[in-house]
């Protein structure tokens, strides 16, 4: 049940939520756009009819994880719908909340994964990934709000031509990165990876795209790509050694 204490978006404000200098110029562009002028309404007119929406910093992703830096983008659907559970950043929850099915699908193939090194890797304290983000891997929402108790209720009202345009400036580096798609939603935007590495296109990297089922229970052992058993962490890892990136501490 909600209660006043839980941590949710209290007013259209992107002024008060940070980003890192180099997004800036993008988050702009969208913010006086159509889509984001459109959405600014949406958003304010659930909040004056008293609607919970979360998480309270929507593009909390774009701040922890610089442009830069990224070298790893694991894209999720939208914002946890629970109290007290999203926190800005795909998959991952506050500190102290019970970890969802799917992140301990992810917990489970990292401790399990044959290319990460035997006892690299210590057991999670806890389900905050934003250890994860610190390091360069954009834990990115195609959409980024949502109303409690009500998965995909913020979905097409605009989230998405931000975060398209975020997973075209990432492709569009001249930098490796590795660009993890779980399930059918995050592979519908590999064609934006792929329209970046054409030539002419501007990017020069070659970047690896691993793609498998989602972690969901529902899907995360099915074939044809399932989830378990990947191996995608490792792989991410040998893939930024081998381009003489440091790898991730998962």
């Amino acid at each position: 049940m909600f209660t006043s204490d839980v941590p949710h978006l209290s007013e259209w404000a992107p002024a008060h939520w940070p980003v890192a200098p180099d997004w800036q110029p993008l988050v702009e562009r969208f913010l006086t756009s159509d889509a984001g002028q459109s959405l600014a309404q949406f958003l304010r007119a659930r909040l004056a009819c008293g609607a919970i929406i979360y998480p309270p910093q929507p593009l909390r992703a774009l701040a922890l994880s610089a442009l830069s830096q990224v070298k790893v983008v694991i894209l999720g659907q939208d914002p946890y719908h629970g109290p007290g559970q999203a926190e800005g950043l795909a998959f991952s929850v506050a500190p102290g909340t019970k970890l969802p099915p799917s992140l301990r699908n992810i917990f489970k193939e990292i401790a399990q994964d044959p290319l990460l090194e035997p006892g690299a890797v210590s057991p999670p304290r806890d389900g905050s990934l934003i250890h994860w983000a610190q390091q360069g891997v954009l834990l990115l929402n195609a959409c980024l709000s949502v109303e409690a108790g009500q998965p995909t209720s913020h979905a097409q009202r605009g989230w998405e031509v931000l975060t398209d345009d975020v997973v075209r400036a990432v492709a569009a580096r001249d930098a490796p990165v590795v660009f993890l798609l779980w399930g059918a939603h995050a592979q519908a935007k590999r064609h934006l990876i792929e329209a970046m590495s054409k030539p002419g296109a501007g990017a020069r990297a070659e970047h690896l795209v691993l793609t498998a089922n989602h972690p969901s229970p529902l899907s995360a052992r099915r074939a044809p790509q399932p989830f378990i058993g990947c191996g995608h962490f490792g792989l991410a890892n040998a893939y930024l050694r081998r381009q003489g990136c440091a790898p991730i501490d998962w």
